[in-house]
């Protein structure tokens, strides 16, 4: 068994129940875009750009981390990165280029999509697999994408 898989369906025991599953295909990407947005308005030594910021810079080390894992998610998640990048940018910029703004933005989806989370983890009565380990937080957006990807037969 691939590290992949065995991540996957370990992942995966955690998160049968199917109300669960719902919450967290809407909660982890709002996670991950309001992660990326906090950590696109810490300041940035040079003049912040749409890759010149933290959040980009995170980005690129999770890529690495899926490129260890799988270069067929790995190049899924270089789009899902392209499209948080993007994303939060956009915002920034919606939000007259303040820091203050997009970090009180993405305080407040960051917030109510983990409220999320752990009640779905209530509902399904099992602890969330990142308290387990730490790597998981990475693991559950992973996650959703293989299973767009078995949908797609996309190999991963």
């Amino acid at each position: 068994m691939k590290p992949i898989d065995k991540l996957l369906s370990q992942y995966g025991e955690s998160h049968q129940n199917p109300t669960n599953k719902v919450i967290h295909w809407l909660c982890v990407p709002l996670i991950m875009f309001s992660l990326i947005g906090l950590l696109f308005s810490i300041p940035f030594p040079t003049e912040k750009s749409i890759l010149a910021n933290w959040g980009s810079i995170t980005l690129l080390l999770a890529l690495l981390y899926y490129l260890r894992l799988s270069f067929s998610l790995f190049l899924g998640f270089l789009g899902i990165a392209a499209v948080l990048i993007y994303g939060n940018h956009a915002l920034w910029m919606a939000l007259n280029q303040s820091n203050l703004y997009l970090t009180y933005a993405s305080l407040a989806v960051f917030f109510v999509a983990w409220v999320g989370q752990f009640y779905g983890h209530k509902i399904e009565g099992k602890k969330p697999s990142f308290l387990k380990d730490i790597q998981f937080l990475l693991i559950g957006p992973a996650w959703l994408l293989h299973f767009i990807y078995k949908k797609l037969n996309i190999p991963y």
